[in-house]
């Protein structure tokens, strides 16, 4: 790659990614001012994430602009620092997404989940009270549960929706608990359950308790997880791929900057 182009491709690159690192930032600051904790808990992750990229960014932008040697140095470790990071988050995710997938019920276009299907990760995090106590907080503020009776005005709608995994594992009883739905949002539970299976104890029909104690319900949010931590192990191999060009790109641009400063001495 010419002398010039590496130079431009770097400095133009990273002072695009300066302006991302100050949207990040911004976005971060935004999510201070939720009272919601659940979204308030995202703050310091996303500000942390700015922050390496303008780091990282400002570095790369200084060191193609000056032709510094050292910076395009101090530039390609730290990149290089995030591929490899990159690269074992995206295997650990697929590792850890590889097992669970839902039971298919007889009469419902969705399906249910079992807890135990999940990796022992999930297992661990999930039954973690402290972690679990949060979740559900974020699950009852959500309203996903409260909205179906919204979504779904006659139980013929209810019965015959594709709901989420969320929605089928936290919003109510298992299948085979057996009892009837009145409603979206309402079951009878004075039918006694035909099943020993705990969650048929544990569900109640009060916004509040659902079935967000329930085994399902965590079963439910692995699904969840699992689907998104897919998405972004996806994400994450084509960033790896453009990361890998760009780091390509710098080497030249390393390249050609210390080949002019020996020229210059």
């Amino acid at each position: 790659m010419g002398v010039g182009t590496s130079t431009f491709v770097i400095r133009w690159i990273n002072f695009l990614t300066v302006l991302l690192s100050i949207a990040v930032v911004v976005f971060g600051v935004w999510l201070s001012t939720h009272h919601d904790g659940c979204r308030k808990s995202l703050t310091l992750p996303v500000l942390g994430l700015g922050g390496i990229i303008f780091l990282i960014s400002i570095i790369g932008f200084l060191g193609a602009l000056k032709n510094s040697a050292i910076l395009l140095w101090v530039y390609l470790i730290m990149l290089c620092f995030v591929l490899v990071g990159i690269l074992v988050f995206t295997v650990l995710a697929f590792i850890v997404t590889n097992n669970g997938s839902g039971h298919n019920v007889p009469g419902l276009r969705y399906k249910e989940y079992e807890l135990k299907d999940y990796s022992s990760w999930f297992l661990k995090q999930l039954n973690n009270t402290r972690n679990w106590k949060h979740l559900k907080t974020c699950l009852v503020k959500s309203d996903d549960c409260n909205n179906l009776s919204k979504k779904y005005k006659t139980l013929k709608q209810y019965k015959s929706a594709k709901l989420t995994p969320i929605e089928a594992g936290c919003c109510r009883p298992p299948s085979e608990c057996g009892y009837p739905a009145v409603n979206a949002s309402y079951y009878d539970l004075s039918f006694h359950p035909i099943s020993s299976n705990e969650d048929c104890k544990l569900y109640k029909n009060s916004r509040t308790v659902k079935c967000y104690n329930c085994d399902s319900c965590k079963a439910g949010v692995a699904q969840y997880m699992k689907t998104e931590w897919r998405v972004v192990a996806i994400f994450n191999v084509v960033l790896f791929l453009i990361l890998s060009m760009i780091y390509f790109v710098g080497c030249c641009a390393r390249r050609n900057a210390a080949a002019r400063s020996q020229s210059k001495a």
